[in-house]
């Protein structure tokens, strides 16, 4: 692995917001290896939202931007720490070692373990930069070196006893580089038969984070009773991660924690449940009322969609409408509210004299046509103050909710 040089450096640091395709293309008389350098920062540029304490280190030295895309954001990785503890985590599937840098605050010694030798260097050099001394680097397959063998004869770790942790992000691309969302398709295929019950033979419990289309209840039939708990793990409103934490205790499905968490800028948004309280919630069903509620992304994704209601004293709009009222506002409710202005049926000659200039912020649930198509059908444009919800009442009519957005940081008078 070659450091960079201090000239190498600044020129990096100095061209980070530049636009690398004209970078690439301009007279170069220093001497520098362009392309490299542009790698590194296109790399930086990937990484600086996502994150945020790597990007602001200098002496840091970046994979691909293809691994920094693949790797989990600073959030999604701090959040998943914040679920282990102990003496000892194996990550077998380390990658850029994003999660291994945070594992590695919250659990005394981790195991990195990287099938690919350049990606395993590159994070061996980085984390002790990061403040992570206590992370151990291997470069192999994390099954393989597990299999049929012990953590002392695995060479793991001095520990005779078994880990606390075991950590997977298996691979979700095919050989085509397609996504993957099923977990029997992701590498390795933690579904086949002995290899769950192998791994906890080697650790108490085991961490596997999944892609934020994963069908939970098929994943958890799969896994055959050792799942305890799943996460939904959402920033700012978007679905990220789901993550499955599994052990040697039996867990019906009904029994299983279910823990929905939107990470926004300033804030930790979470809804706890079990799943029989879903099944067993009593939802009220009626019309509109003077504020208007929508579950954020990690509720929906979690399947609450009756006890959401009932936890928070709300009314459902319809069966299959995930929308949600009352009169009295709920301004901690997880996800966003609106304030009610009118109802109007879709046509364009209504939502001309309740929008007057066609501008507004459209969202659709339970409705026929998508987004664009009813834009497209209303002439409507993107933007402004009024937020329409597009949806089904309960008697079946289609209808627009005129709406006005709650700020939910201000507290009711």
């Amino acid at each position: 692995m070659a450091l960079f040089s201090l000239a190498e450096r600044q020129f990096i640091q100095a061209h980070l917001t530049d636009d690398v395709r004209a970078l690439v293309l301009r007279p170069n008389s220093s001497g520098l290896d362009i392309k490299k350098l542009v790698a590194q920062i296109v790399a930086r540029q990937k990484a600086r939202e996502k994150l945020p304490s790597w990007y602001a280190n200098e002496q840091l030295i970046f994979p691909p931007a293809l691994s920094v895309e693949q790797a989990s954001s600073e959030r999604t990785a701090i959040y998943k720490a914040s679920l282990v503890e102990g003496e000892l985590l194996l990550d077998l599937t380390g990658g850029m070692g994003v999660d291994s840098w945070a594992f590695a605050q919250q659990v005394k010694r981790v195991e990195y373990i990287e099938h690919q030798p350049d990606l395993a260097a590159l994070a061996a050099y980085n984390l002790p930069l990061l403040g992570s001394p206590n992370v151990v680097f291997r470069v192999g397959n994390g099954l393989s070196l597990l299999e049929n063998t012990s953590l002392q004869e695995s060479g793991f770790s001095s520990l005779t006893k078994p880990a606390d942790w075991i950590y997977l992000d298996p691979h979700r691309r095919d050989e085509h580089g397609g996504r993957v969302v099923r977990l029997e398709n992701c590498e390795p295929d933690i579904t086949q038969p002995g290899i769950v019950s192998a791994l906890l033979d080697k650790a108490r419990k085991i961490l596997i984070k999944a892609s934020p289309l994963l069908d939970i209840d098929l994943a958890v039939r799969q896994l055959s009773g050792s799942v305890e708990s799943v996460h939904i793990v959402a920033v700012q409103g978007e679905v990220k991660e789901i993550l499955l934490t599994l052990s040697n205790q039996s867990i019906e499905k009904d029994k299983i924690k279910f823990n929905s968490v939107n990470l926004s800028n300033n804030s930790v948004i979470p809804f706890q449940f079990q799943w029989y309280e879903e099944q067993t919630a009593a939802v009220q069903l009626g019309n509109p009322l003077r504020y208007v509620y929508e579950p954020n992304a990690a509720v929906l994704k979690a399947g609450a969609f009756r006890l959401v209601a009932v936890r928070f004293g709300l009314t459902k709009l319809a069966p299959n409408s995930h929308l949600y009222t009352s009169n009295e506002l709920k301004p901690d409710f997880p996800g966003r509210v609106f304030e009610l202005r009118e109802v109007i049926k879709p046509e364009s000659k209504a939502l001309k004299i309740a929008v007057p200039d066609l501008k507004a912020n459209l969202t659709v649930r339970n409705f026929p046509q998508t987004v664009a198509e009813l834009r497209k059908k209303l002439s409507l444009r993107e933007g402004g103050a009024a937020y329409i919800l597009a949806t089904t009442l309960l008697n079946g009519d289609k209808r627009l909710l005129i709406t006005k957005k709650v700020d939910q940081t201000i507290e009711p008078h």
